[in-house]
């Protein structure tokens, strides 16, 4: 099983990959991780030599789940998915998501990758606008050539709902 999720900031795709690999028994990745070092000092970004080499080696595994909102430097990830799914949920509930996971975050509910900050909601939101307006067609064209295993999910709440193909196999998300 290979699955490429991809999606904005809030879409859900953390979660939906969390549930998928608990589901199926398939490692998930956090394309961030792959991105950035994550340290006690703060977060350091991955030169492109180290984040390719990371990403090589997810992909060449049996099994995974990738998920993140990056679409530039992918395409290998797109071309070795069985499944590419693209979750195209609602700005104000991506807005909501963003709200919600600071709260929870900022008062020690749930750990995430990163301090919550107010600076770093702000950038949240404003690359949740630049997906909508930016991001979201370059990724739609891009995807274009991959229709044959692209799975557009604009309620990603009803996903258990939805039967697709993987491989020969056909499956159902429940």
């Amino acid at each position: 099983m290979k699955i490429h999720i991809i999606g904005s900031v809030g879409s859900g795709k953390s979660t939906l990959a969390r549930r998928l690999s608990h589901k199926y028994g398939v490692p998930y990745f956090e394309l961030d991780n792959v991105v950035w070092k994550r340290t006690n000092k703060g977060d350091i970004r991955n030169s492109p030599e180290v984040r390719d080499e990371k990403f090589r080696n997810i992909i060449a595994m049996d099994s995974w789940i990738v998920e993140g909102v990056h679409h530039s430097w992918v395409l290998e990830g797109f071309k070795k998915a069985e499944l590419i799914i693209f979750l195209d949920t609602r700005v104000w509930k991506r807005n909501y998501r963003i709200a919600k996971r600071f709260f929870v975050q900022k008062l020690g509910f749930e750990k995430g990758n990163y301090k919550q900050t107010v600076l770093i909601l702000g950038k949240m939101y404003k690359w949740n606008y630049h997906f909508e307006n930016s991001s979201k067609p370059e990724i739609l064209s891009i995807l274009q050539q991959f229709k044959e295993k692209l799975l557009v999910v604009s309620d990603n709440d009803k996903i258990e709902e939805i039967d697709f193909t993987i491989g020969k196999q056909k499956q159902k998300w429940s």
